[in-house]
């Protein structure tokens, strides 16, 4: 980011810092979904709204920490049991994903047509991917606009996370769930991972991590500091070294370093035909939701499983939370994580170097 004007950078640093913790800790309260990126990001970018004789600042490498992190997380997730069931099911999950993204594919074209916005934007701020991996695409492509792709990934994330749990504890869809989502992030977000168990795995996975990052940014590889690290710990984790899980504060700071930096990037007095562009964004997130829970009925035909199960495995929202949702309701959590973990490492991996030849191919 660049540097403030008005004070120096140090006290510009401090008082963005206080904001994002304060907008993580009130997005809490109130349980909104992933607050410490959501909060942050919202925060940051209303402050510097407000008060736009202040240039906020947020160094680009606290950014880059919480993409190594955010990296090694996910990379974490990939175990030799996730492995055998992934190629147990692979042709369906294949076929899955490539339907799902064919449908995110169609929707981005109407969203383009709709809102008038390139379709290179609609089409990144379509894809189910992660919030983080998506915006930093955006940030490294050029001819998209961040602002369009991050309130369109924003927005299908909230209407993903609210009307899905509502779909899965309906008790037309599973007459045995209860429980509410409410609690099911409750329970969640009071288990801690222990401290103690970082060491001395997280000492030489960190620095893996953070090598292949900062070569891999020297030689212009797509999201140089997400990729790397996830493959690497996903090597190391498949070759036997254990990959010791994060404590939840470290995963809550490394969101609101991503966040932040996403925060300052945004610029909502920029984005063309508001009401339209708002209008599309909930019409096409409906239309996804809707085309997941006509693709999870397929998946009932293929594979016995139960409807909440194959709803869950197929919803295009993060694996964490489909994770605690499954749980909840006695789905069937290895299956549900499988195919979350699929798609999430084909979008990480295939998606990002695919859209970046197609986009330079059609310009």
């Amino acid at each position: 980011m660049s540097a403030p004007r008005t004070t120096n950078r140090t006290a510009a640093f401090a008082l963005t810092l206080v904001i994002a913790i304060v907008s993580a800790l009130l997005f809490t309260l109130i349980r909104m979904p992933i607050p410490w990126l959501l909060g942050p990001m919202i925060g940051v970018c209303a402050a510097a709204r407000i008060v736009r004789s202040y240039t906020f600042y947020w160094p680009g490498f606290v950014r880059n920490a919480g993409l190594i992190t955010v990296g090694y997380a996910i990379g974490t997730a990939f175990t030799r049991d996730t492995l055998t069931e992934i190629v147990r099911q692979l042709p369906s999950m294949v076929l899955m994903t490539f339907m799902l993204l064919f449908l995110c594919a169609l929707l981005a074209y109407g969203v383009s047509k709709a809102a008038g916005i390139p379709y290179a934007t609609a089409l990144t701020g379509s894809i189910p991917g992660g919030l983080s991996q998506m915006v930093t695409l955006a940030e490294e492509t050029k001819g998209i606009d961040l602002t369009v792709v991050t309130f369109l990934q924003v927005s299908r994330l909230m209407m993903i996370i609210v009307f899905i749990p509502i779909i899965v504890f309906s008790p037309g869809l599973d007459p045995a769930s209860s429980g509410s989502t409410a609690a099911a992030v409750a329970e969640a977000v009071s288990s801690h991972r222990s401290w103690s168990g970082l060491w001395p795995h997280i000492v030489l996975y960190g620095a893996v991590c953070t090598v292949l990052s900062l070569l891999a940014s020297k030689i212009n590889f797509p999201t140089a500091y997400l990729l790397p690290p996830l493959i690497a710990t996903a090597a190391l984790h498949l070759g036997g070294l254990t990959a010791p899980e994060l404590p939840s504060p470290v995963l809550a700071a490394a969101q609101l370093m991503i966040g932040c930096y996403v925060g300052l990037l945004l610029k909502p007095e920029n984005l063309p035909n508001k009401p339209k562009l708002i209008t599309v964004a909930v019409l096409s997130g409906i239309a996804l939701i809707a085309g997941s829970c006509g693709l999870s009925y397929l998946l009932t035909r293929l594979h016995a499983m139960t409807a909440a199960t194959s709803l869950l495995s197929l919803a295009p929202g993060g694996m964490d939370q489909m994770g605690i949702i499954a749980h909840e309701i006695d789905a069937n959590v290895s299956i549900v994580s499988c195919y979350q973990l699929f798609r999430t490492f084909f979008i990480f991996l295939a998606v990002p170097p695919l859209l970046k030849t197609l986009f330079r191919r059609f310009r």
